[in-house]
């Protein structure tokens, strides 16, 4: 499905505030509010040059303008902060009712939204800096963006219940991959993949995430939040764990990667994906 239109700039900057924390919004609010107010002061007419008359018909222009914002920016603040805290609400209660769960059937149930949200809050616990890029259907491209230090990892969605994802999803993926320059890209679906995708995302730094595995880590990240502060990291599920080994230092999950320098640059490996905070490698 192609994604929505975008309907007016207001829309477009209550989409933009909203991938940031609600308090960040409150932020935004209160800053916008302070700076158009100063602005809205209307210039004080005094006598003027001839040449003067321009001036200050930019500065009226200004202040009118300034009048109308100083309200109406602070509101898309607001509205754009109160979506991001539901969001932020929806996808900690999605986690939870996964992880809850005995079987991964339970991601079956939900919305290809629910399904993003859900994917990027389980790559959030696992200390990813997680921007929802998606949103407007059921495909389309590169759904979410992951950062971990100096990294950039792209993450494509796809809630098939019934129907394996084949080698051209992740071949299209690894082509904006290498595109964008990023570090590595993941598919995650609800269902599983093609023995074709498979053998394609050998070696290309492309993690695929199955059902049954993300079932794992979202268990295994749900289990690590509610641990006490300091205790050893939650293995993965023993279905997470046939597939991606486990860090040698932290028993954390690994993820696959390229190095970029030195004598092995172009070479692939596993690195932790606790990456900065642990270097475990293999």
């Amino acid at each position: 499905m192609a994604r929505r239109r975008r309907q007016s700039t207001a829309e477009d900057v209550v989409d933009l505030v909203a991938l940031l924390p609600w308090w960040a919004g409150v932020t935004l609010a209160l800053v916008s509010y302070l700076v158009l107010h100063r602005l809205a002061i209307p210039p004080k007419v005094t006598a003027t040059q001839p040449g003067q008359i321009a001036d200050l018909a930019i500065q009226s222009m200004v202040a009118g303008l300034a009048t109308a914002g100083q309200y109406l920016a602070p509101f898309l603040c607001m509205v754009a902060a109160l979506i991001s805290f539901l969001r932020r609400r929806k996808r900690k209660g999605l986690v939870t009712s996964v992880a809850g769960a005995r079987s991964p059937q339970a991601l079956h149930g939900m919305s290809w939204t629910e399904f993003e949200l859900l994917v990027g809050e389980a790559f959030r616990q696992q200390g990813y800096t997680v921007t929802e890029v998606g949103g407007g259907g059921a495909d389309g491209g590169v759904d979410l963006v992951l950062r971990k230090g100096s990294e950039t990892y792209l993450v494509q969605c796809k809630q098939w219940k019934a129907t394996q994802v084949g080698v051209h999803v992740v071949r299209e993926l690894f082509g904006v991959m290498v595109a964008r320059g990023a570090a590595g890209a993941f598919v995650v679906t609800s269902g599983g993949f093609s023995s074709d995708a498979r053998a394609f995302a050998e070696g290309r730094n492309i993690t695929l995430v199955d059902g049954p595995k993300l079932f794992g880590l979202i268990q295994q990240a749900k289990a690590s939040s509610a641990a006490p502060s300091g205790a050893p990291p939650v293995r993965p599920s023993a279905q997470t764990a046939q597939r991606t080994p486990d860090c040698p230092k932290c028993k954390a999950p690994m993820v696959r990667r390229t190095a970029k320098n030195g004598p092995n640059a172009g070479s692939h490996f596993w690195g932790c994906s606790r990456y900065p905070s642990c270097r475990g490698t293999r």
